[in-house]
């Protein structure tokens, strides 16, 4: 095992402690969320705009509530949680599966179960293969320095997710861009014109589909759903962008974090080049370390009990995966990386109904990425020292801005 030390000393704790916060080290939580650590199962944060928040921080507390009905997930609910101003500017626009609750979640959730199965994400891995090694041949070929980020992390799970929905991968530099504006600014306007050009975009595409029908997910589901009446356009384009963007964003993140996290634990990368049996459980330790998705958040709809306190009706909640990861209830030693730890009941991927659609095929991609780049890449190291990569802001998806490389 081995300590996940900090780069940077810990800034002076917040009070009242506020959420979200950025991180000083990209693969631990922040300093000033150390309070919220001790303070399980469930504490009070201050959100950007005054307002205050239940906090789940305990990990048995977090798996009862996110698979608790009573709590809905519909942003456009008055007082729902906002973290931003990004997020406050397009609360009120349609979130398939995310933004919805049951019945109209489960509907739409069992419309899009056939395309991620374990047997789908398994008979996908030859194409996931053969898409990272033709990155690698062409990273190589330019090297020996670049950037992982625009290089490798990003246009695998972009080049992955377009096979599989039918999207054209011609089009990423504009569905990627859209993206990053989406999830990250730096205006709340960027995130609203954002959102309008990916809908403005997907729009075209189902249009096209209807008149010449593909392979892909959403080929399948303009015939089968669409056609058919059982959904309508918007309701089809929201479901589209939402599979697009979380479906290259979350697992370009984990795999430049990842590589990040490993080559600053040399000892824990050395490991899995020994055995690399070893590799699906560092994913899952990985995951459940980084937790790139921090703060989902929901609504009480009634009076819900936990452990003494009172969640009210229509208060604020929301999940850090981040501190519940770390529940030292579940995980001995949290903040060490631990190949040999049972970790599959991290909540990186949530938990309940509206638990990740995505990580069957996510696992795949992440544990072929990581297995190929350090495999052909023996020799793989920063271009640059650690604290002077960039990392992402804590108010949205956790990973690398950029990864200078050099082998």
């Amino acid at each position: 095992m081995t300590d996940l030390t900090e780069l940077t000393a810990p800034t002076d704790l917040p009070e009242p402690v506020s959420f979200p916060q950025d991180r000083t080290c990209p693969y631990h939580p922040p300093a000033g969320y150390d309070p919220l650590r001790a303070a399980r199962p469930l504490t009070r944060v201050t959100l950007y705009d005054g307002r205050t928040a239940w906090l789940v921080t305990g990990h048995a507390a977090a798996r009862a509530l996110l698979a608790d009905q009573r709590l809905s997930t519909d942003r456009s609910r008055p007082d729902f949680p906002v973290t931003n101003e990004r997020f406050a500017a397009v609360r009120n626009r349609k979130v398939a599966l995310l933004g919805e609750n049951d019945p109209q979640h489960r509907t739409k959730r069992r419309m899009m179960i056939p395309a991620f199965t374990v047997k789908r994400a398994t008979a996908m891995r030859p194409d996931i293969q053969r898409i990272v090694d033709e990155l690698l041949d062409a990273m190589i070929a330019q090297g020996p320095t670049a950037d992982l980020v625009s290089a490798f992390a990003l246009p695998v799970p972009s080049m992955v997710i377009c096979a599989l929905l039918g999207v054209p991968y011609a089009d990423h530099e504009f569905f990627e861009a859209q993206s990053r504006r989406l999830l990250r600014g730096p205006k709340a306007e960027d995130s609203q014109d954002a959102r309008d050009q990916l809908e403005a975009y997907l729009g075209e595409l189902i249009d096209r589909k209807q008149q010449s029908l593909g392979e892909g997910v959403l080929d399948d589901l303009v015939r089968e759903q669409l056609n058919e009446g059982a959904l309508d356009r918007e309701e089809l384009i929201s479901l589209a962008i939402i599979l697009l963007v979380a479906g290259h964003e979350t697992t370009a993140n984990m795999i430049s974090l990842g590589t990040y996290t490993l080559l600053l634990h040399p000892e824990r990368l050395a490991e899995l080049r020994d055995d690399p049996g070893l590799l699906p459980d560092a994913v899952e330790e990985l995951m459940r370390s980084l937790s790139i998705v921090d703060g989902l958040m929901r609504q009480a709809l009634e009076d819900i009990d936990v452990d003494g306190t009172t969640i009210r009706a229509g208060e604020g909640v929301i999940f850090s995966a981040a501190v519940i990861n770390r529940d030292e209830d579940v995980y001995t030693a949290p903040d060490t990386l631990d190949w040999h730890r049972p970790t599959r009941h991290h909540v990186s991927f949530g938990f309940g109904i509206h638990q990740c659609l995505g990580q069957n095929l996510a696992r795949a991609e992440l544990e072929i990425a990581l297995h190929s780049l350090f495999d052909r890449l023996p020799t793989l190291s920063l271009a640059v020292p650690a604290e002077e990569i960039p990392f992402k802001p804590g108010d949205t998806i956790q990973g690398m801005l950029e990864l200078p490389v050099t082998w």
